[in-house]
């Protein structure tokens, strides 16, 4: 991904998280600059991957499969210090734009529709290994309390408010209909380099063309 259009997203997103009333932490508002002023007593930010994370899973078209993400707090499985067995982010995702099929192994997640005008559509397959569906048997979730099963392939759809549990192992991919949405995302420890479990290859964070200078950091510019 070019480093304009990365900036360009940052700031489209920001102004949908104010009409959404939806208000960041100050340090997703740190310059490259401000950045190089932080000292150790903000590791836990660098160390636990918490900001800006947008990401095109390697397709070179973030518009048709990509995600815009801001992680707001998170622990780490690699760390004998770290306290902090949860994790929250805020998902933006854009009409005609598809999150691909992955798993996870390590964390359960909650996926909630925060708001917007439209649905949030999420797919779900068991998984028989890593790349590959088990298209045969039921998949068990959980929508807002209510814990059953559905069909292999089945779309659940959740309206603003709504939300979906999902299991360790379950395949899910989700879009929206025709309208942008504002999603959360309330998990175990997030670790998004080993415990994102694609259905075909794809890389988790994009490469960068740096075009122009960053307006803001991504969390895979921290290293």
């Amino acid at each position: 991904m070019k480093r304009s259009e990365i900036n360009r997203n940052i700031l489209d997103a920001i102004d949908f998280l104010r009409e959404m009333k939806f208000a960041l932490p100050p340090f997703a508002f740190w310059s490259p600059g401000d950045w190089e002023t932080k000292g150790s007593e903000y590791d836990e930010i660098r160390r636990n991957l918490l900001g800006w994370d947008l990401t095109d899973f390697g397709s070179g078209d973030f518009n048709r499969i990509g995600l815009f993400l801001f992680t707001i707090r998170n622990g780490n499985l690699f760390d004998p210090g770290n306290k902090k067995t949860y994790a929250e982010k805020i998902l933006i995702v854009n009409p005609g734009q598809v999150t691909p099929y992955h798993y996870h192994q390590s964390k359960m997640e909650d996926i909630i529709n925060r708001g917007g005008k439209g649905v949030l559509n999420v797919q779900v397959y068991g998984s028989l290994d890593e790349h590959t569906l088990d298209k045969k048997s039921p998949v068990p979730v959980a929508v807002d309390g209510r814990n059953y099963r559905v069909d292999a392939g089945a779309i659940v759809r959740l309206k603003p408010g709504e939300s979906i549990s999902l299991h360790r192992g379950v395949f899910h991919q989700f879009w929206c209909d025709d309208a942008k949405l504002l999603l959360g995302e309330v998990s175990m420890v997030n670790d998004d380099k080993t415990d994102n479990y694609f259905l075909e290859e794809r890389g988790r964070f994009p490469a960068i063309t740096e075009d122009e200078a960053a307006r803001y950091l991504l969390v895979s510019d921290y290293v």
